[in-house]
């Protein structure tokens, strides 16, 4: 059975960090791209990063400069390291996947995980 598992998430203070990690299960990470999206309440679910199965990666506007993608297929595991955290950061993040290329488009993307809340406040 397809499963995705975010974790990571937690309470954070302006400027500072988390990484959530995406752990995937039932199937092999190699061949598959992984993106990450995140939904604040009252809003559209938004596109935050990609990344191919080859380790190509794409970024929001928002985040670019300030996030980071990445892949540990040993691992089955994407990462998604957040710095320099603003309070419009502030979602529940999720990530899913699709073959081979990332993009931007949720619907595009076939299996979900369940989300992790992050919330920057001070």
């Amino acid at each position: 059975q397809l499963q995705l598992v975010e974790s990571g998430g937690g309470l954070v203070q302006p400027g500072g960090s988390l990484r959530l990690s995406c752990v995937l299960s039932g199937f092999t990470l190699d061949h598959y791209a992984i993106g990450w999206f995140r939904q604040a309440p009252g809003k559209e679910r938004e596109f935050v990063a990609a990344i191919s199965s080859a380790g190509g990666t794409t970024y929001a506007d928002s985040v670019k400069g300030r996030f980071t993608i990445s892949r540990d297929n040993a691992k089955n595991t994407v990462y998604l390291q957040m710095n320099s955290l603003k309070p419009e950061d502030t979602a529940v993040y999720y990530c899913a996947v699709r073959p081979r290329s990332g993009s931007s488009l949720s619907g595009d993307y076939g299996y979900w995980g369940q989300g992790t809340q992050v919330t920057v406040s001070s």
